[in-house]
């Protein structure tokens, strides 16, 4: 069995008597107002009862809060994909401790957080916000993350129950998974953090499963409720919720946001009518009002938590979760960098850090460390910088040179404050600036001044759907509607802006600039939402005069760093990949920096997995994921000689077309999981024929490590390892149970070459032996067929670096 046991107070306290009392004394109408939310982010309150409204946040990387807007930063994390390369439960438990922190800051209730959906396919475009393609490694660390989170009184909603990974046509798509594979796949990390970290809440997604939409399957709602001891709140993604008789009977809760939604005085009426029991209406309620009583919303109830624990520097934890989560995956002696050396930095993400990735997990933070400020602070004049290349797929928010504010204004001319903007993107969620309401609010204004930074053509953008009116330095480059025609409204809040015009401007100009945006008419019923952009691009120089211009720079120097990187179209909610590559002329750049020094890094800045054709080419490869806002600080801290402690969650292709399963377009409407169990690592072992570039596991330190023994007393594995290198280090040993001769033979569907059983990490001084106690997985040697079932005969437990590095090995009989 897991150690991971979260021993909350929650679970101490019996909130029956108080919940139950509450209950009694609403009616009808009372009770249903409590399943839907009155705004973008809040619950409705009752204060006859006790009852005051919850602020629910989305968050897996930070917490924003109510308001989606540069005035109300947050703390920016390093991304689901980094903090599952830790292998480091610990260090997860304590990033749940600051995020609960930074909730509290914010009033915030409960984190819409973990996203605990499976890497399925590698060109999943939210995939960066997922923790990996092994379902026990999800659980562990999606254990970690709701624990520590709830140790500081804040709930958590692991999320989206279930099957949703990917985004294409995610509103519509019925996903057809066999129930082995939606066992011991993609239900298995809710059902691990269930069991050991009993969550207050969980997200039923938008998609369907084998038939029925999730927010109304009864049969996965009772699973997860009945079979694996759910005890928290059911609430709808965002707009999730069809059908108010179906959705309440399968145990939907809160349907958000509010106050319009299928529930509301058509749930009333079909209790009234006898067609739907008042019982359940009474469930959801329970499950609400405990909620309530766990985050302290409800008088006389004593919170769940009366000390939260406090992360004292933050900005320093977050520099050492992102240290902590870096892999090497290259190292021919390039690394670490000698402090005396010369730097040439390359790369448009050097400079303009690529943080996170887009969608519903964007922050605003407060500020951001790049890899060049990281560089130049740890080494001075002795790192110099060059771009490299020009990464423009699109025009961009306005922020080189850029002065801007936004004021909300209203039908009367009344305006709001004017509230400062970090670039030209206004997010306006659930909330118009000044107290406007949907009926009251007229149109927004972005305005301020840019000022060139260098000499020539500059391109003025929009982004938004509605009506717009740009005017630059006097110049209106448009007035008139723009409606972009997409699938998913993400894409229209985050995909490609439009060019409106070009402006001819001077080195040091600066020139007035203005957006005007009405939005089509707002629903009076529902929270408004307005996005939408001022876009500007300086002018660009061709890429073979930034390549040529960097690879002298490499020339000239001891070492050259280049940072690569995907961009806000390649990574976000809303769409997949349809390739790994890396986008614009990267992929020329490191080729030829790499002719022209051998002792080239690459720094890889992605979420998830690229293609790297020239990683034979180059002395070093470091991955750092989207590495938050102290990622620079971080990345200068392990180039110049700090632990590199990550391990790959997740298997790196060689080629996007290598990878077993890429299938993420459904067809007729239907998306089939064909592969079943077989995902990830366990795939491209059972085909056998095509290597990835890096398997899952793999890692690389700055020491080396000698495994010297392992031992197996039941559940536990002794896994005995020597620092062989000369400085202290860290390793992280993983253990994999595989089968022998005919087990498993008659499971259908087969059993996989090798599944992850168990892991630890270990740290040892140069020299130094050390054992490690390596707990399995509970289902080590179980497979699903309508029970859990050991799967009987012999078996291999291996201990190694990677699933492609097992050093050591021992026969067990189940």
């Amino acid at each position: 069995m897991s150690t991971i046991h979260w021993d909350l107070p929650a679970e101490k306290r019996d909130y029956s008597d108080i919940v139950e009392t509450a209950l009694s004394e609403l009616d009808l109408t009372e009770k249903v107002s409590l399943l839907s939310g009155i705004d973008m982010w809040r619950t409705q309150a009752l204060p006859q009862i006790g009852l005051r409204s919850m602020t629910l946040s989305d968050g897996p990387i930070g917490v924003r809060g109510r308001f989606w807007t540069s005035a109300d930063p947050s703390l920016a994390l390093p991304s689901p994909t980094a903090q599952a390369a830790s292998w480091d439960t610990g260090l997860v438990r304590e990033i749940g401790h600051l995020l609960a922190q930074e909730a509290r800051r914010k009033q915030v209730d409960v984190l819409l957080a973990p996203t605990v959906n499976m890497h399925r396919s590698p060109v999943g475009g939210r995939h960066f916000e997922n923790f990996s393609e092994d379902a026990y490694l999800v659980g562990r660390i999606g254990e970690a993350y709701v624990g520590g989170v709830q140790e500081g009184g804040v709930g958590t909603t692991m999320k989206h129950y279930v099957g949703n990974d990917a985004e294409t046509d995610r509103y519509t798509v019925d996903n057809r998974i066999d129930a082995r594979a939606l066992r011991e796949v993609y239900v298995r990390p809710f059902e691990m953090i269930a069991a050991h970290a009993h969550p207050w809440g969980v997200m039923t997604a938008y998609n369907s499963v084998n038939g029925p939409t999730m927010t109304s399957h009864r049969a996965l709602m009772d699973l997860i409720r009945r079979d694996l001891g759910l005890d928290g709140f059911n609430v709808s993604d965002w707009t999730a919720s069809r059908d108010a008789a179906a959705n309440v009977e399968a145990g939907l809760d809160l349907a958000m946001p509010g106050p319009a939604t299928p529930y509301n005085a058509a749930l009333v009426d079909a209790v009234r009518s006898g067609r739907v029991a008042e019982e359940h209406v009474d469930a959801a309620v329970r499950n609400i009002l405990t909620l309530a009583a766990r985050v302290g919303a409800l008088e006389g109830a004593e919170a769940a938590v009366d000390s939260p624990p406090e992360i004292a520097a933050p900005e320093n934890f977050l520099r050492e979760v992102a240290r902590r989560s870096f892999v090497l995956v290259r190292n021919e002696g390039a690394l670490p960098l000698s402090p005396d050396g010369r730097v040439a930095l390359i790369g448009p993400a050097a400079k303009d850090a690529r943080v996170l990735g887009g969608g519903s997990a964007t922050v605003f933070p407060t500020h951001v460390v790049s890899p060049l400020d990281g560089l130049t602070g740890a080494l001075g004049d002795k790192a110099t910088y060059s771009q490299g290349v020009d990464l423009t797929e699109e025009l961009s928010p306005a922020s080189e040179g850029a002065r801007l504010s936004v004021t909300a204004v209203g039908g009367d001319g009344r305006e709001s404050e004017p509230e400062p903007l970090a670039d030209g993107d206004v997010k306006w969620m659930g909330h118009i600036p000044g107290g406007f309401s949907n009926e009251d609010f007229s149109h927004a204004v972005v305005r301020g001044t840019v000022t060139a930074t260098s000499s020539g053509v500059h391109e003025f953008g929009t982004r938004g759907s509605g009506r717009l009116k740009l005017t630059v330095d006097g110049e209106v480059l448009f007035d008139g509607d723009h409606h972009p025609q997409v699938s998913d409204p993400f894409e229209a809040m985050f995909g490609p802006g439009v060019s409106r015009g070009a402006v001819e401007l001077a080195e040091g100009d600066t020139v007035p600039v203005e957006l005007v945006f009405t939005p089509d008419s707002l629903n009076e019923h529902m929270p408004a939402t307005l996005l939408f952009a001022l876009l500007h691009t300086p002018p660009r120089r061709s890429d073979d005069e930034l390549i040529a211009e960097a690879a002298e720079a490499a020339r000239s120097a001891d070492t050259a760093v280049v940072v690569v990187a995907t961009t806000d179209l390649t990574e976000s909610e809303g769409w997949d990949r349809s390739t790994l590559l890396l986008p614009g002329r990267q992929d020329d750049l490191v080729a030829a920096v790499a002719e022209a020094n051998p002792n080239t890094v690459v720094v890889v800045n992605t979420g998830s997995p690229v293609e790297m054709p020239w990683r034979e080419d180059v002395a070093s490869i470091l991955l750092t994921w989207f590495p938050g806002q102290e990622g620079g600080a971080a990345l200068a801290d392990v180039l110049l000689g700090a632990e590199p402690g990550g391990r790959l969650p997740t298997t790196w292709p060689a080629r996007t077309e290598d990878a077993p399963v890429l299938a993420v377009t459904p067809v007729d409407g239907r998306l089939s999981y064909d592969e079943g169990v077989f995902i990830g690592y366990r795939a491209w072992e059972r085909r056998g024929t095509v290597a990835p570039a890096y398997w899952f596991g793999h890692g690389l330190s700055y020491t080396s490590w000698e495994y010297r023994s392992m031992t197996v007393d039941g559940d536990v594995v002794e896994v005995t390892v020597r620092n062989s290198g000369d400085r202290g280090g860290r390793e992280v040993v993983q253990v994999y149970a595989s089968p022998e001769g005919d087990t498993g033979a008659l499971v259908e569907g087969g059993l996989e070459k090798h599944r992850l059983a168990g892991f630890a990490a270990v740290e040892a001084e140069a020299g130094e032996t050390v054992t490690v106690a390596v707990e399995l997985d509970e289902h080590a040697f179980d497979v699903y067929s309508g029970t859990w079932t050991t799967v009987a005969g012999p078996w291999s437990l291996h201990a190694g670096r990677s699933v492609a590095d097992l050093r050591l090995s021992q026969g067990v009989l189940r």
